[in-house]
């Protein structure tokens, strides 16, 4: 049976208190909070200079190789969507 030392487990007090600027999240999760579909989240990459640019999670430069978005930027990103919906 193998277990984690307890200086290595997570506390609730280190879960509570994570910074948004240093943790990386997957499309999935990209998904989620701005709603849209895996294909759109390509395309606003893409016509979007605003919306927030992936960060490479391998050396690798090949197409498929795999991506995460730091999570304080999407944030930024979707309090300015937020923003221009007060301003219209």
């Amino acid at each position: 049976m193998h277990t984690t030392p307890a200086h290595m487990q997570p506390s609730a007090a280190n879960i509570r208190q994570f910074d948004p600027a240093t943790v990386i999240i997957r499309i999935s999760e990209l998904s989620a909070i701005t709603g849209y579909a895996r294909p759109t989240i390509y395309k606003r990459l893409k016509d979007d200079p605003t919306f927030p640019r992936p960060v490479p999670l391998s050396n690798s430069k090949s197409r498929g190789s795999p991506v995460g978005w730091v999570l304080a930027e999407v944030y930024i990103w979707v309090r300015q969507r937020i923003a221009l919906r007060e301003v219209a």
